[in-house]
Formats: C-alpha cells, structure tokens, sequence
C-alpha cells in the first residue's frame, strides 16, 4: 500500500497492489464505497451533478447495488450460462472456420471480438444486425483516451460539455437513444432475455436502464475479447503449454482460470474511505481514494507460486480477475468462463499453433488491459 500523489486536482490516491488487500478492500462496502466519488480515478465529488448523471450500478453500495443487480442477476447465474453452451461452441467453431479459410493476420478483428460481441448481444436480446455497430459505439466510449476509437480524446480535447455523460464521452447519447429503441420494442415483443426483463420493470428510471444497458454491453464484450486476444498471445509464446493443453483435457478447469488470472483485462477500480481505517499498517483518512490494482494481484508473488510462468495447471488459482468477492464480485464471471472455456477447446481442435506476424498494439488506457490489434498467423491443426 504506497500514496500516489497525482499532479492534476484528483488529489491522489492510496494504491492497493496486493492480492489480500484488495481481496479485503472489496469485501468491506462499509469501510470502502463505490458510491462515495465513483470507481473511476477521475474525482466526481466535487461535481455532484456529474457524479449522478454518470453513476451506474458501479457506482453504488448495498442495498442500492443490491437492488438493481438482483433484476439480472438470475440470466448470469451459472445454470443459466450453461444453456448457452453449445451456441458458444457453434460460434467459436465458425468463427476459427472463417479465419482459417479467409486468413487476416489481426487475431483481435478475426477472432477474439466476435465471440464476446454475439454472445452478450444474445444474452441481452440486441438482434445480430445491430450488434456490430451498436459495439463500434462501446468501443468509442470505453476507450475514450484512445483517438483510433474516440472522436473526442479525454486528455486531448476539451470534454467539459460532455462532463454529465459516462466517460465523458458523446457516443454514450447514440447508445442511450439505442436503448431506449430497443426497450421500446421489447415491451412490444418481449423475448425472455435480459432487455425484456429490464424493459418491463417499474423498478428502473429510464436513466437508470440506460446507464444499465451501457454497462451491460461493455462489461460483456470488452473484457472478455482481451481475455481471448491475451490468451492467443500467451499461447503463442507458451507453445508447450497449448500442447499440454491438447494432451490433457482434463487440465480444462485449471486452464481456464490461469489464462483469467494471466490475461486480466481490467487493470484496476477505485474505492472511498468512508471510516479511519487501516490497510497494512498504513493510516487511511475518510474521503481518501483506494485504488485496486488487479494487474498486481494477479501476479502477486505472496499469493501465486511462480506468477509470471503461464502454467495452465495452476492450482489453486485465487486470481482477482472477477473482483475478489464482496458485492461488486464480477456479475459475467461464469459467462466470461464459458467463451473462454469454448475458445480453448476450438483452439485445441482447430489450431496447431499460433505464430506471432508483429508486435502487439495495446488500447490507450490506464483502465483496460488491452490489444486493439494482434498480428498472428494459425497454423491448423
């Protein structure tokens, strides 16, 4: 636990690099709030009106959390993901199809996309026609630090007139409107999917359903393609491991988890002091910022035996890719389990090797641990 004290208004923060503090850190909603200034480093406390025209179910403590997460929660359970099983295997077999017989060497545009974008898509009741514009959109907003995504730049262009909107960027106003679309028609027509069940509460304001619905589309699609991207490049760098893999499918379990923990796509999220507190004998104010850095708990070396070797039989495996636990514990945690499982048994069919065609290129961020592009030629099986 060290102070970072940051140059600009945000006042600096105490960052949390290993695994058991952020463990208890995320357990403990009472002594650290994701209400109090958001989860963002941005500091939203001295802007109210931004902080709750921006909040979303991140942004919020029990009972409040509790109440909104629990009109979801049912459609991510792990019997319900398992119903998606065999869709996942038919997509993921398809796609590693197309990308065999049409070769592009970009492994993030051919592959490690489309398998997170038509499964939430599925899951949420976004027909396949506009999933791919509607996660153009996502893209915009997430990495908005990212001017190869984003038409307005954070820390490039002036973003005050857009201070009320997630992420301070525009494009969220095109997925609001597209919810709002969507939920329309799903009152008309309802599906059973998790649009439907929203669109038909009393429960949610209709800020409330945007703000869902946003958060919904990026945490289905963005950490799960970086899981499969980083897993492709471990692969290609780790060759013996995707032969122990292919010669030990009983190693599936372990191998899931290890490439969760090795990938980690989320790189930290913030918490508030509410109380006078203590973490490893460190004095913590109230009103003080607590950043967890899952990227540092993975690797961990108090918690992981020999953490920078990718070893697909690791157990136990206590990674803190899903949040270590506590309230905000990662709500698709089994669905990112499923596609990541179904990648590793396509890739063990389909695919002798991969081969790396060019460095990598990462996203632009300090929130996501991301490759925007992955040059890779697939040697078939």
């Amino acid at each position: 636990v060290a102070f970072f004290d940051e140059a600009d208004e945000n006042a600096g923060f105490w960052a949390v690099t290993r695994l058991d503090d952020l463990v208890a850190v995320h357990r403990d909603h009472r002594t650290f709030s994701s209400e109090i200034g958001g989860t963002e480093l941005e500091e939203l406390e001295r802007d109210p009106e931004a902080r709750e025209a921006r909040r979303t179910m991140l942004e919020t403590d029990p009972p409040e959390h509790t109440r909104i997460r629990k009109m979801v929660s049912r459609g991510f359970t792990r019997r319900a993901v398992e119903r998606w099983e065999s869709q996942a295997q038919h997509l993921m077999s398809e796609i590693l199809d197309t990308a065999l017989a049409d070769p592009d060497d970009d492994f993030v545009e051919t592959v490690a996309r489309r398998l997170p974008i038509l499964m939430i898509s599925r899951v949420l009741g976004v027909p396949d026609d506009d999933a791919e514009q509607l996660f153009h959109w996502a893209d915009s907003v997430v990495y908005h630090a990212d001017p190869e995504f984003a038409d307005v730049v954070f820390d490039r262009d002036d973003t005050d007139p857009y201070r009320l909107l997630p992420f301070r960027s525009p494009t969220s106003v095109k997925v609001f409107e597209y919810a709002q679309r969507l939920a329309e028609a799903k009152r008309i027509d309802p599906a059973g999917d998790i649009v439907s069940l929203l669109a038909d509460s009393d429960d949610l304001t209709a800020q409330e359903f945007n703000t869902f619905f946003l958060l919904l589309v990026i945490a289905g699609n963005e950490t799960t393609r970086h899981g499969l991207s980083h897993a492709a490049l471990a692969l290609a760098d780790h060759p013996d491991q995707l032969d122990r893999l292919r010669a030990d499918p009983g190693l599936m379990p372990s191998a899931v988890e290890e490439i969760l923990r090795w990938s980690c796509p989320q790189l930290h999220f913030r918490r508030t002091a509410q109380v006078d507190t203590e973490l490893r004998g460190v004095s913590v104010a109230a009103g003080d910022k607590v950043v967890t850095w899952y990227i540092s708990a993975n690797y961990d070396e108090a918690a992981f035996v020999d953490p920078f070797t990718l070893d697909l039989g690791r157990s136990p495996n206590p990674h803190a890719t899903f949040g270590g636990g506590g309230p905000h514990i990662c709500l698709g945690a089994w669905l990112a389990r499923l596609e990541v499982r179904v990648f590793l048994e396509e890739i063990c069919r389909k695919i002798h090797r991969f081969h790396r065609a060019g460095p990598p290129v990462r996203i632009r961020s300090n929130f996501i641990n991301g490759l925007k592009h992955l040059p890779l030629e697939l040697e078939p099986s």
